[in-house]
């Protein structure tokens, strides 16, 4: 198994600069690539103006951003960077992407949303319920907290048009079966929309293999800026009605649903995420592949060494009694990415992150905005969880160093 070199990884964060600070929030916004930040400013400086004129420069921020949308549909395996809609964040894109599928719901229509599921990809969907459509709850198993897949074909119905679930739970951690999901919805003649944000860090996306119609992710929880990016499938973009300006061609794509266009520069930054993983692939291996094979290798690093930290920070929380971890317990990197989330008996989450605060090391509490889910695990009293959520730039002493100040606390002993 091949080792990954924190040296090279820490050279191009610049927050990595100085280890100073303990950063375990990353399921909230990871920290930011020296390489997208160059393109950003890069663009800024030598390429900002508007697009589609005959001037040279205008060409040339064209072809920049047709870069970028090249470099996503590599990312996630799409079919052509025409599959790629840009925007300013996933819950953005969720309610253009509802605006987009409204006019093919009517009245009895069923949506159905699981318990699990960031507000973003619930929310969205709630205003079509004026429209007569009905929104259905997939519950989580209280006892395993997992989306069952028969749970799923029980619910469905021949009036049953969309189904919503997210690859990896911000909260649990737990990796979905999405090609699971997608076949028993598909056999229905239903479509899944797929909440990415918390799996695109962690794992190699594949659209292709997933299935999925509709698959959403943030880019600045996956090391870039502020953006995001919804995929799917082109004949289903053309089917469905623009919402630009009444002259944008219906086969306009994906510009039709971008009004006002994109931001440029943060679309153009998007590129130096898939350099820098080729560049982790190619560092730790010789062989020359293809573009999406060193995505795969660069993945492969990133999960061994994230299975190593979750295996640490499980291992000790398994060991404090009062401790309850909400998720599964393994660390196996095909069940959990390392966003870990955890109550202790007769102790306020918030109290928890507060006291570690003062270490210099970044936790956090709350219900992350999966409020359902917290509800529905009557987890209100503890304030909600305390969530430990780490990156592959993470280390293994950092990991030591949350566990040495976390353990006097969840233990009652005096440090």
């Amino acid at each position: 198994m091949v080792t990954l070199d924190m040296e090279f990884v820490e050279r191009r964060f610049p927050a990595l600069k100085t280890r100073d600070f303990v950063y375990f929030d990353n399921a909230g916004g990871s920290l930011v690539l020296e390489g997208v930040a160059r393109r950003v400013q890069d663009y800024l400086t030598t390429s900002s103006v508007q697009h589609g004129a005959s001037y040279p420069k205008s060409r040339i921020a064209s072809q920049r951003l047709r870069e970028a949308q090249e470099s996503v549909a590599c990312f996630v395996n799409a079919r052509g960077p025409e599959e790629v809609i840009m925007g300013p964040s996933a819950s953005a894109l969720l309610r253009t992407l509802s605006t987009m599928l409204s006019g093919r719901f009517g009245p009895g229509d069923e949506i159905i949303v699981s318990q699990v599921e960031h507000e973003a990809n619930i929310g969205a969907w709630l205003p079509l319920e004026k429209a007569g459509v009905n929104i259905r709850i997939w519950p989580i198993d209280k006892d395993t907290l997992e989306l069952g897949t028969q749970t799923l074909a029980g619910l469905l119905t021949e009036r049953t048009k969309l189904v919503c679930v997210n690859h990896v739970s911000n909260v649990l951690g737990t990796i979905n079966p999405i090609r699971e999901f997608a076949d028993v919805a598909h056999e229905q003649g239903a479509k899944i929309c797929v909440d990415a944000v918390a799996y695109a860090p962690h794992r190699l996306v594949d659209v292709q293999a997933f299935d999925a119609d509709y698959y959403v992710f943030s880019f600045y929880k996956l090391y870039g800026p502020h953006h995001a990016a919804l995929i799917a499938a082109r004949d289903d973009l053309l089917e469905l009605p623009g919402i630009s300006h009444y002259f944008i061609s219906e086969d306009d794509i994906p510009y039709k649903f971008q009004p006002g266009n994109v931001n440029f520069e943060l679309s153009y930054g998007c590129i130096g995420i898939c350099d820098y993983l080729i560049e982790l692939a190619k560092h730790h291996s010789t062989a020359e592949v293809s573009e999406r094979e060193y995505l795969a290798q660069a993945f492969n690093v990133i999960a061994a060494h994230e299975q190593k930290l979750s295996a640490r920070l499980l291992d000790y929380l398994k060991s404090v009694p009062a401790v309850r971890i909400i998720g599964d317990e393994s660390d196996d990197a095909g069940v959990r990415v390392p966003t870990i989330s955890f109550v202790a008996e007769g102790q306020d989450s918030r109290a928890i992150v507060e006291h570690i605060d003062q270490f210099g090391i970044g936790i956090r509490y709350g219900d992350f905005y999966a409020r359902r889910l917290i509800e529905a695990l009557g987890l209100e009293r503890h304030n909600g969880v305390v969530r430990v959520s780490m990156a592959h730039y993470n280390t293994l002493e950092e990991v030591d160093k949350l566990i040495g100040h976390l353990d006097p606390l969840l233990l009652r002993r005096v440090a």
